[in-house]
């Protein structure tokens, strides 16, 4: 069984038991969080597509840390025109572990 889940402006396909990283959310550490935005479930051979989300599907999903992402550097550099310009950034994420997926049926 998997779904096809949607956090924040992105998607993601899970299954039970999977670890994944999203946008930072605002909850605690060790908190339990439900997504209702499901665009898909499938089970055995059935799928069921929503329209654009599942009626009645639920992820339950378990918070196991907010921590920073690996900086990412941005560099411009105009030959002959001396200007350059460096900058760096961190996302600030979160990690979740997938504990079950509801069919809406």
């Amino acid at each position: 069984m998997y779904a096809i889940i949607e956090v924040g402006s992105k998607q993601y396909n899970v299954k039970k038991d999977d670890v994944i990283e999203v946008n930072k959310q605002v909850v605690a550490k060790g908190d339990s969080i439900t997504i209702d935005k499901v665009l898909l479930v499938s089970k055995d051979k059935k799928v069921e597509v929503g329209t654009p989300y599942v009626k009645g599907a639920k992820v339950q999903a378990a918070v196991l840390k907010q921590f920073l992402g690996e900086k990412t550097i941005a560099f411009k550099y105009r030959r002959r025109k001396a200007m350059h310009w460096t900058k760096g950034h961190r996302a600030q994420l979160t990690e979740l572990k997938i504990k079950s997926i509801e069919l809406g049926i």
